[in-house]
């Protein structure tokens, strides 16, 4: 099982892309004639519209008759989520450490990843459809929730900056930027959509290098103003030991409460996939959406980070043990 398992790169590649930051910080300095804002902001938009071109009807369609786990999955990922890093507030609530956990907040509150849960609840022979639909309507829940869970908690470490904490103006950007690409990306599938699953992965590279561009951008904003000073050794240990406890207690979680409503395993397989599943892509374009103006980007993206890492992996071994056992598994 384990020898299947292979590094994922774009990990290495986010590592690698934060060195660089550090190390060469020219390009992405708020001096520097390259326009990295205006860039970023228009791979967002390419990222939403080519998102709303490869989306499937057919996979939709099929997935709206299994409510019942559509409405936990999401549940999961917007409301479950974030009330648990929300019941610690109380102890973080004007402290040194409240900015970190404001971290882990904002990584709470986000959409489930896309193509890495298809990709598992598919090794792991789950109920594919219903993880395509849950993948794509949480990318879309997102733009609505992930916003009103963090803005007003980020309002007092954003103050004097240039972001701006009218909802009307957030989401008119949001709106611009993401909803407007992707229902134009909809609009066109018709004509478009069999070009973007011929070039899908083509696509996932454009994805990624949008998302490593950004990272190197937040970065460098947050290392030319020292918001990594406040940070620690101990409390990244710490803060990786977080991670991992929080994934496997959501993990269990999810997965009990998929045994309580009496799941059967393909469906229980998605509901604990895509419930526990948290989307870099969506943390990064969000974080430049919202709050584009502030260096402490790099620090709400640190435990998102950790955390892209730790489910990939956890999950990889997962899926590979459920795809086993799943073949071994006599049929109805």
């Amino acid at each position: 099982m384990l020898k299947k398992l292979k590094i994922d790169r774009f990990v290495i590649a986010i590592l690698i892309t934060v060195l660089i930051a550090y190390f060469f910080p020219q390009l992405g300095s708020k001096n520097s004639p390259v326009p990295l804002d205006r860039i970023g902001s228009l791979g967002i938009s390419f990222i939403f519209f080519f998102y709303g071109l490869s989306l499937s009807t057919e996979a939709i369609k099929k997935g709206l008759r299994n409510w019942k786990l559509h409405v936990l999955v999401q549940s999961s990922t917007f409301l479950l989520f974030p009330l648990i890093i929300l019941a610690f507030y109380p102890i973080f609530k004007g402290g040194s450490n409240e900015i970190l956990w404001l971290a882990f907040l904002f990584m709470a509150a986000l959409p489930s990843t896309v193509s890495s849960s298809v990709v598992m609840v598919s090794i792991a022979k789950g109920n594919l459809p219903a993880a395509i639909f849950n993948a794509s309507i949480s990318g879309i829940l997102g733009i609505l929730f992930t916003p009103l869970w963090i803005l007003p908690f980020a309002k007092p470490f954003l103050e004097g900056t240039s972001v701006s904490f009218d909802f009307t103006n957030i989401y008119l950007q949001l709106i611009t930027e993401i909803v407007v690409p992707l229902i134009l990306g909809l609009a066109l599938r018709k004509f478009w959509n069999a070009w973007a699953i011929r070039n899908k992965k083509r696509l996932d590279l454009f994805d990624k290098a949008v998302i490593l561009l950004i990272i190197y951008k937040s970065f460098v904003h947050s290392f030319e103003d020292n918001i990594f000073t406040s940070v620690q050794l101990n409390q990244m240990v710490i803060m990786l030991a977080l991670v991992v406890i929080l994934f496997f207690f959501m993990y269990h979680l999810i997965q009990a409460l998929g045994r309580l409503l009496k799941f059967n395993h393909a469906d229980n397989i998605t509901n604990t996939f895509c419930g526990t599943k948290k989307s870099l892509v969506h943390g990064t374009v969000f974080s430049e959406a919202l709050f584009g103006g502030s260096a402490l980007i790099g620090i709400l993206l640190l435990p998102l980070m950790i955390y892209h890492a730790v489910q990939i992996l956890i999950i990889s071994i997962y899926a590979t043990k459920m795809g086993v056992e799943s073949r071994e598994m006599p049929e109805n």
